[in-house]
């Protein structure tokens, strides 16, 4: 294999339920990410995000990663990993330091960042990140850069994702297992709010509703920063599952009959379409057994309602509600399936649109759809390289307190004041 220049380069693993992904880019300064080769290789050894068979799992990295390198012509030894397991728990901390008028520097600053780490309470779990996110200056909330200003008090909310940690020990295991080192884990929902939401739907507040396979994640942004964040076990493969019971077929024949005649919703003709199930049991006439689009669209919708009746149920209990609780943007392999944001918006009652990952330069064509969010979010993840608090080393604290009420509460608080 040919053996190129490997400064400014990304790798980055999505490793998903359904598919394991790579993606190889240059980070040249001063100009935009290129890809420089992906690959892609189906998930076998992956139940609801979590690892479930080390082997078959290690076997798709490696192919998936040998496939990138070849077309890059270059070989890697490092990835950045998206972790998409459902247990992701979002939790935020809020603390506060008296200043006495002073200042604000950069001092008080990483004081009070390092403050708010060591009050995280993990609960018997890993913190996956920890980025702090709006600030408190004398009781005015939502202030996103303190320094240089005066304050009595300054306050600042941190924000935590936190996972279980055997199932995340297990995915480092089996990337380093594949001879590749690990740079950092990332939580998917928030690798995907970089590749397909823009900055003000990040600052106005947006909920992000990942699809995947197995694992469905409702996460939240406001001010710029993700500030809630809710798994749910259900995903596009249980649709899947549901078409290949109700009408004896294989999984493979069922994904392939859900995604060429599947909808989310209805038309008139649906009656009239017929479809022919290859592959399942034939009468003593050998002909193929056949359904009408109206019976498959039945049992997708049906699915879809649970489905979102959960999403809703998310969103209301993390508090997205409100003259800003109205942005929903749907993505991951399940947002592919045809008329799923009217579908949506009809049972959510808000304004739904499906995000696609930011173009990248070179990105195949292939690849620039929602099921490749992630893979794309990843890489603008690892090259913006966001503040998390967990490589701050352990200093002295200011006094400090934790606060009641959640983050969204106090970013709408902030908002309606403005108004």
């Amino acid at each position: 294999m040919a053996q190129g220049r490997t400064d400014n380069l990304i790798t980055v693993l999505d490793i998903g339920s359904s598919k394991i992904c790579a993606m190889i880019v240059r980070n040249p300064e001063g100009s935009d990410l290129q890809v420089l080769g992906t690959g892609q290789r189906e998930s076998k050894g992956i139940r609801r995000g979590y690892i479930a068979d080390m082997e078959q799992t290690e076997a798709a990295i490696r192919a998936a990663v040998e496939q990138a390198e070849r077309i890059a012509g270059i070989n890697i030894d490092s990835a950045w990993v998206g972790f998409s397991a459902g247990g992701l728990v979002s939790k935020v901390t809020t603390i506060e330091a008296d200043l006495g008028g002073y200042r604000i520097e950069d001092a008080h600053i990483r004081d009070l960042h390092i403050a708010g780490l060591n009050a995280i309470d993990p609960e018997d779990m890993e913190i996956l990140h920890a980025h702090p996110t709006l600030y408190t200056l004398d009781g005015l909330e939502g202030v996103k850069n303190p320094l240089g200003l005066h304050a009595d008090q300054l306050g600042v909310d941190i924000h935590a994702v936190l996972t279980e940690r055997s199932p995340m020990r297990n995915l480092d295991h089996c990337v380093r297992s594949a001879y590749l080192g690990v740079e950092g884990i990332v939580a998917s929902p928030v690798a995907t709010g970089y590749a397909c939401l823009s900055d003000e739907e990040r600052e106005l507040g947006v909920a992000l509703v990942e699809l995947g396979a197995g694992v469905t994640n409702v996460s939240l942004f406001a001010g710029g920063m993700l500030v809630g964040l809710t798994s749910i076990p259900i995903g596009a493969a249980d649709i899947t599952d549901a078409v290949a019971t109700q009408f004896a077929m294989r999984r493979a024949q069922a994904e392939r009959i859900k995604c060429f005649h599947g909808s989310a919703t209805t038309s008139p003709r649906d009656n009239h379409d017929m479809i022919d199930i290859t592959g399942a049991s034939e009468d003593e006439s050998g002909d193929a057994p056949r359904i009408t689009r109206a019976q498959l669209i039945s049992v997708v919708r049906e699915r879809l309602e649970d489905l979102m009746a959960q999403v809703g149920q998310a969103l209301d209990d993390m508090g997205f509600s409100g003259p800003v609780g109205r942005q929903v943007v749907l993505t991951g392999g399940g947002a592919e399936l045809k008329g799923i944001a009217d579908f949506a918006q009809g049972a959510l009652g808000r304004t739904v649109r499906t995000g696609r990952p930011i173009a990248l330069a070179g990105l195949p064509e292939a690849h620039s759809g929602p099921a490749f969010a992630t893979l794309a979010g990843l890489a603008r993840f690892a090259a913006e390289g966001p503040a998390d608090l967990r490589v701050m080393q352990d200093q002295e604290q200011l006094v400090h307190r934790t606060a009641k009420g959640g983050l969204w509460s106090r970013f709408m608080a902030a908002f309606k004041s403005e108004y």
